[in-house]
């Protein structure tokens, strides 16, 4: 009887260990050291040219995608600091207006709106940040009810730039 038990947790112990977890969070950090960040999955970052409010940068984005949510953190560099904290208005306006959605001027930097995706609706959740001459967007973008709170809380305040 004890052998089949052992037998039994032995067979369970490989089961488990042979399952992944859906959230396989990691501490990263970008390859030019300008932030540091948990993400829920292996990230993979491009860069492409973009237009912030009339200033032309070319933004990193390193994104882990988990059950449809994608985890992103967006990094460019303006040429001087104002610049950068001026720029920051603009970067999340352009966010909201690619999912169809608006938020009063003058308000917080941080987002947390509900638009429209290719696929259906889509809620935004994010912060941006400058530090000295570097913009930073973090956000987490999902169908609305599929992002779990406390990883869209973890994701976002693990977010330190460097």
């Amino acid at each position: 009887m004890h052998i089949q038990r052992l037998f039994s947790a032995s067979l369970a112990a490989l089961v488990l260990a042979g399952c992944s977890p859906t959230y396989n969070w990691r501490d990263y950090t970008s390859s030019d050291g300008s932030f540091r960040v948990l993400f829920p999955a292996k990230p993979s970052s491009h860069t492409r040219p973009i237009d912030l409010g009339g200033i032309k940068v070319d933004m990193t984005m390193t994104a882990a995608e988990v059950e449809g949510t994608t985890f992103a953190v967006g990094t460019a560099v303006a040429p001087d600091a104002a610049m950068a904290q001026a720029t920051l208005p603009a970067m999340r306006a352009a966010l909201l207006r690619n999912i169809g959605a608006s938020a009063p001027i003058g308000e917080t930097l941080d987002v947390d709106a509900v638009g429209k995706g290719s696929g259906g609706p889509v809620r935004l959740v994010g912060r941006f940040v400058a530090k000295g001459t570097r913009m930073y967007q973090v956000i987490v973008v999902g169908k609305p009810g599929a992002m779990p709170p406390e990883h869209t809380a973890q994701f976002l305040t693990s977010f330190a730039p460097q």
